[in-house]
């Protein structure tokens, strides 16, 4: 009985290694033009107030029973508030759904570390859009670099 509950509430086992999708370095256009623009390899923003920047929308297939990871390099300067990664997958007939990574948020002045949000889905959940977005509470200014949304399928 147990080792059920514990089956219940532990997370999927893995298949296998991370494959990438898709990458992004500073040389790709933002879909949010207003307080970004490209710097130090990836994009400076300057918030002077609360924003979520939208980043990239990527189309996707055949995908499901799987870990999807938003990863990224932030670097921070006199962030009045917090700054973190966002993630939205659209499910068709079901809406869109969301992961962020509040837990783990940048506050003040950082210099460059890597940050990622998950997103686990089950089998049957099989997004068609994926958006990659970051969110300034505050303000102050975010660099952002080598974006990557992988896959990690489960067992």
């Amino acid at each position: 009985m147990l080792q059920w509950i514990k089956n219940l509430f532990s997370p999927p086992k893995p298949a296998g290694p991370p494959e990438v999708i898709k990458r992004f370095d500073g040389s790709e256009p933002t879909i949010s033009r207003d307080a970004i623009a490209s710097d130090e390899g990836g994009w400076q923003i300057t918030a002077g107030e609360s924003v979520t920047v939208r980043l990239f929308e990527v189309e996707t297939a055949d995908i499901d029973n799987c870990m999807l990871t938003y990863r990224a390099d932030l670097k921070s300067d006199n962030i009045a508030g917090r700054c973190f990664l966002e993630m939205w997958c659209r499910i068709p007939g079901r809406g869109e759904f969301f992961s962020k990574g509040v837990q783990n948020a940048l506050k003040g002045t950082n210099d460059w570390a890597s940050y990622e949000v998950p997103f686990f889905l089950k089998s049957g959940q099989t997004p068609d859009l994926i958006k990659l977005n970051l969110t300034v509470e505050g303000s102050g200014m975010v660099w952002i670099r080598d974006l990557e949304l992988s896959k990690t399928p489960f067992e």
